[in-house]
């Protein structure tokens, strides 16, 4: 049987493959799947750290080539990234995520040998982002994102509004919206989960970790009700979270980061997962919860709007109030209700955001690359 990308080999090109690489890293890993799922060879391109050898294996079988940074980590430079692109021979080139050195190969790489370029930005054109260290995306722009839009035969967006995004900040209009897959969709739960709350993501002002705290500190939780914080981030950012919980009730603990079977364990755990986040693109966290049958507790900024409409997701706002009063209404939930919502995040889980879904857009997005010809 003849594939759709029958033998194509498709360039995933990013900044940090490992786990620092956080949702666009494993974004990056379900794409490699599904380009193999489709015939095609996925290459996985990545600037090196401390985890990204390690962490290779979760791309297997797809090679992972890893190039060694030169000077300043925020910029990645890489001076042996673009003879590794040019050496692979690839048909396509697909860059998920921008403002670093990676941005300035691709683009090198598109002028040099006509193929075709695909830029996801994952988010990183929200307006949120692009208002802070606007000096050092200035100097991005003019260096290398410029240059490096100019040459993509399109984006890919994970939403309309992101969509929208590119088009104020790139002045392009050729954008795919196809959201990122989900893992796969476990059975339904069949009882109540006790009132625990997991937020899991990135420890990062956009992520308004802090004003969950201040959050939970107002509550008045049911008896045994947690809310559970795991992720990593940098050090200052890190420091500020644990200052936050020492003040803060028992019932409230950080675990740092968590991977692998824990990670899991922890989101099966789980009542609801949280994320009262100013700024994303598409958060695989939530996708994850959907799969296993969480439903999600999330601002707007999520870009999940379908989380709403199926009545998997309760809205909350940014402000800790705003946030006390969703986790509240999600405590004070009853149990035939709760299982109603986790059926509907099931539900997206295996519909609209299931691998064999996306796959199907993702195919006609790549043979229009492949055939140079745009339609929406």
């Amino acid at each position: 049987m003849t594939l759709p990308l029958g033998g194509r080999r498709i360039g995933m090109l990013t900044a940090a493959s490992s786990r620092l690489g956080a949702g666009v890293a494993e974004a990056v890993i379900a794409q490699a799947d599904m380009v193999r799922s489709l015939g095609g060879e996925a290459i996985i391109f990545a600037l090196d750290d401390r985890y990204a050898a390690q962490d290779a294996v979760r791309y297997a079988p797809s090679p992972v080539v890893l190039c060694p940074v030169v000077g300043p980590a925020q910029i990645g430079f890489a001076p042996t990234l673009l003879r590794r692109l040019l050496d692979a021979e690839l048909d396509c080139l697909h860059l998920q995520g921008i403002w670093m050195y990676p941005s300035r190969a691709g683009a090198i790489w598109a002028k040099r040998t006509g193929k075709p370029y695909i830029i996801t930005p994952q988010g990183m054109l929200d307006a949120w982002i692009t208002s802070r260290g606007r000096w050092k995306k200035a100097i991005a722009r003019i260096g290398y994102e410029r240059d490096s839009w100019r040459r993509a035969f399109a984006f890919h967006a994970l939403s309309q509004h992101e969509a929208d995004d590119i088009l104020r900040e790139t002045g392009r209009a050729e954008s795919v919206i196809i959201p990122n897959p989900g893992p796969p969709a476990a059975p339904v739960p069949t009882i109540p989960r006790p009132p625990h709350i997991v937020f899991i993501s990135r420890i990062h002002p956009k992520k308004n970790v802090l004003a969950l705290v201040e959050a939970w500190k107002q509550l008045d939780p049911p008896d045994g009700a947690r809310l559970s914080i795991a992720g990593w981030g940098a050090d200052e950012h890190v420091a500020e979270l644990t200052s936050a919980v020492a003040a803060a009730p028992p019932s409230l603990s950080f675990l740092g980061p968590v991977y692998g079977e824990a990670k899991e364990a922890l989101l099966v755990s789980a009542r609801f997962i949280i994320l009262p986040t100013h700024s994303e693109g598409l958060p695989f966290a939530m996708l994850e919860g959907w799969a296993l049958g969480t439903p999600t507790i999330m601002t707007r900024d999520c870009n999940l709007p379908e989380g709403f409409a199926a009545g998997a997701a309760l809205e909350c706002g940014h402000s800790p109030a705003a946030i006390a009063a969703a986790l509240q209404q999600a405590l004070a939930m009853e149990g035939p209700e709760w299982l109603g919502m986790a059926r509907a995040a099931q539900q997206l889980a295996a519909g609209p955001f299931s691998r064999s879904t996306v796959a199907e857009r993702w195919v006609q997005a790549y043979a229009m690359a492949l055939a140079g010809t745009f339609t929406r």
